[in-house]
């Protein structure tokens, strides 16, 4: 006979995986921090709207990025767009990792930045020498690491990984741009 202890207990530990994985899908207070202060100081601006950009990807290919929630946003200053974020994650040798693309107006690549690695090898990927090379890139040139994307001895993984996610952001983008979502 099952005692009414181990029943809480057990209603207690589902409680808690469902808080955990559900709060993995939100972006925490650091997180958005980090992402506000990237976007004022690249932009070199002292204050900016973030206005999200919801699509629907229903109709959409395999291969987008993941732009569900608040992932992809315009961001404004007096009601005048200065370009466009995304805040993605993708995955290092055991973890995954947060980053951030900011593109001009024109959807070129202002800036890359590792918000938040969470390994102890790889750190290299998140140094702007190695991530000032996605900068100016556009909708249309791709990407391959190890040959006009610079390979990091010791953050393969990783910085594959990067690679792979900066060319779906910009094929994702073009998508957009294609189908009128994103405004020049």
């Amino acid at each position: 006979m099952v005692n009414r202890a181990s029943i809480f207990f057990s209603y207690m530990l589902i409680g808690c995986l469902l808080i955990f994985v559900c709060s993995s899908w939100m972006h925490t207070p650091k997180l958005i921090a980090k992402v506000d202060n990237a976007i004022l100081q690249t932009f070199e601006i002292t204050s900016f709207k973030k206005e999200i950009i919801m699509v629907d990807t229903a109709n959409y290919p395999e291969g987008m990025v993941d732009l569900a929630e608040d992932r992809l946003f315009k961001i404004m200053e007096n009601n005048v767009v200065l370009g466009y974020g995304y805040l993605g994650e993708t995955a290092s040798m055991k973890r995954m990792f947060d980053y951030l693309i900011l593109f001009n107006a024109d959807l070129s690549i202002k800036k890359a930045k590792v918000l938040i690695y969470r390994e102890e090898h790889g750190r290299q990927i998140g140094s702007q020498r190695w991530l000032k090379q996605f900068i100016g890139l556009t909708v249309g040139d791709p990407l391959v690491y190890g040959e006009n994307i610079d390979a990091i001895s010791g953050a393969t993984i990783s910085a594959n990984s990067m690679t792979l996610a900066v060319g779906k952001v910009l094929q994702s983008i073009k998508k957009l741009k294609d189908d009128n979502l994103l405004k020049q």
